[in-house]
């Protein structure tokens, strides 16, 4: 019998459960896959906890990569032994999982199963955050939130490579290393000081032209002191808590400023959207060009302690479960 981690009931790291689940069968349009590395993301916390309410039970985590199993009726593009990754298949921390032929990309030879596993979620979010919620341009002086961690690595690399100055914010000593390795110009402290004022420093008072802000309630305010006029504060993530309710008066207060929630699934919402960003993202990976770090790897059955880790913010880069 395979092995999965399932959640039953909502709440904290102690509810994921670790065992054996019923045989599947792919259905019409899906690729069974035996999972060689599940990727670990804040999103899988939202949904433990029913932040994000899902039908109880659920079989936990979206990201993977492995090799095809079993094909499907009606699946065309793909074929047993294929190795594939995807990004939005629920029931991903497992030894096989079910995935939609259209949400899985295939995986090139230069990359391995790792990678694949680690790259795919938090690299598509960085993909369309610097190519098209904000177009990140040369020249722009930008702010990553969370620089050391999964996505911030991953954004403070494709935006440097589109000619940006990248200030980044970080909670560590060690986390500042990672972010200045990744390319970093400046980075905040902001267990030592407020960032704010300091981004105005960093811009001669002028401020950023777009903030990456995927923390949320502890960022929000200053994250919106931090934006040239007409700046973009692009919310994508919460992993503070949730943002209150804003009056849409502060963005004028601000200087006519955007706010906008993205969300991955507006940004591939089309296949040849989604074949777009894992073909870029997967050709800087073979070449060299964009590093993924990999900040721990725990057996399947150790779910609970890799979330417990990521929620108590002691990682940096991206976790995976090893089924």
């Amino acid at each position: 019998m395979p092995k999965a981690v399932v959640v039953r009931a909502t709440g904290g790291p102690e509810v994921l459960e670790f065992g054996e689940v019923e045989p599947k069968t792919p259905g019409a349009g899906e690729l069974l896959v035996d999972v060689a590395a599940a990727g670990v993301n804040y999103i899988d916390t939202y949904h433990r906890e029913g932040r994000y309410p899902l039908p109880l039970p659920f079989g936990i985590g979206l990201e993977g990569a492995g090799r095809v199993a079993a094909l499907g009726p009606d699946v065309a593009g793909f074929a047993v032994g294929d190795r594939v990754a995807w990004a939005a298949a629920l029931g991903s921390y497992a030894e096989q999982a079910l995935v939609k032929a259209s949400d899985a990309v295939p995986v090139p030879d230069g990359v391995d199963d790792d990678t694949a596993g680690a790259l795919l979620l938090q690299g598509l979010t960085a993909h369309y955050l610097v190519a098209s919620t904000y177009p990140v341009r040369e020249g722009d002086a930008v702010l990553v939130h969370a620089a050391a961690g999964g996505v911030g690595l991953l954004l403070v690399q494709l935006a440097k490579a589109r000619g940006a100055r990248v200030i980044g914010t970080v909670s560590t000593g060690a986390k500042e290393a990672l972010a200045r390795e990744a390319g970093a110009d400046e980075v905040i402290r902001y267990d030592q000081a407020e960032f704010a004022p300091r981004v105005r420093e960093l811009t001669d008072g002028r401020g950023v032209a777009v903030v990456y802000d995927g923390v949320g309630a502890a960022t929000f305010d200053g994250s919106l002191a931090s934006l040239r006029p007409r700046g973009y504060l692009v919310l994508f993530g919460a992993s503070s808590g949730a943002v209150p309710p804003v009056d849409p008066q502060r963005l004028n207060q601000a200087g006519s400023v955007y706010l906008t929630r993205p969300s991955l699934g507006a940004y591939t919402a089309t296949r040849e959207e989604l074949e777009w960003r894992a073909r870029e993202l997967f050709a800087a990976v073979a070449d060299g060009s964009l590093s993924v770090r990999i900040g721990g790897r725990y057996p399947l059955a150790d779910a609970r302690t890799a979330h417990q880790d990521l929620e108590g913010r002691r990682t940096t880069g991206k976790l995976l479960l090893i089924p």
